[in-house]
């Protein structure tokens, strides 16, 4: 099926259990463009025009927030090219689908530490945060240079400190203290974490937040991940039975 056909939700899938926050790890980028004789860069360019029809897919079927990773605090192990060019891709999108993604109500968020990356592309990741914090239609949030370790050690660090100054009574840390910490604050955990090309880790990608989220693995290769494919994921998802450690209904009767 194209993506035409699914511009509507599937009738195949309860509106009533789709996961509100999706969670992605876009992995196969390099792989797609090797297997076709192209230059890795190649790969990350469609691995962009897919993401671009995920965000919309998302929006289409009433799924409010989707987080996607990125670029990792290890992948500038990566050759300088392939580095230098990702960020290039990234201010060149902000800078073209801004307006677009605005006026169709989403709203852009970054994670991670970005206070190294290039200045240009933090001067448009600030813009495009201000430009649609008000906007409601999804949550769209990029992790660039991230690290969920670095995320957690990170709060850690600052909790600490408060407590350090008397502000803070360490009977007073739990769970939610923490949270309110973390990168993603203020956002609900995700429902579904799906990553793509047949890796099976998650790679210190939001290690905390994913505690009680469901997992779907997949063979595709990012830039080949379709509507039809995320269909699937969905799919999948609604036959899961999500307990949250608690018993079935039909096993605690």
């Amino acid at each position: 099926m194209t993506s035409k056909l699914f511009s509507k939700l599937p009738a195949d899938l309860d509106p009533h259990r789709l996961p509100q926050h999706v969670a992605v790890i876009m992995d196969g980028n390099g792989r797609w463009a090797t297997s076709k004789g192209l230059p890795r860069i190649a790969g990350h360019r469609q691995g962009a025009k897919t993401l671009k029809e995920l965000l919309r897919c998302c929006k289409d079927w009433g799924i409010k927030a989707l987080t996607v990773y990125a670029f990792s605090t290890e992948n500038w192990r990566r050759p300088t090219q392939e580095v230098d060019f990702l960020m290039r891709l990234f201010e060149q999108m902000l800078k073209r689908e801004l307006a677009q993604m605005h006026r169709e109500g989403v709203r852009i968020s970054f994670i991670g530490d970005l206070s190294i990356l290039p200045k240009s592309l933090q001067v448009e990741m600030q813009h495009s945060m201000t430009q649609t914090l008000q906007n409601q239609a999804i949550h769209f949030t990029v992790a660039v240079n991230y690290g969920s370790r670095n995320e957690i050690t990170k709060a850690c660090h600052q909790i600490a400190e408060l407590v350090e100054r008397g502000e803070l009574n360490s009977q007073q840390v739990n769970e939610n203290l923490v949270a309110q910490y973390l990168d993603t604050a203020g956002t609900s955990e995700p429902d579904l974490l799906i990553r793509t090309s047949g890796e099976v880790r998650l790679s210190n990608f939001l290690l905390w937040q994913l505690a009680y989220t469901e997992m779907y693995f997949t063979d595709i290769l990012w830039p080949d991940f379709d509507r039809m494919a995320f269909y699937q994921a969905l799919l999948s998802y609604q036959k899961r039975d999500r307990r949250f450690g608690k018993l079935n209904a039909s096993l605690s009767a």
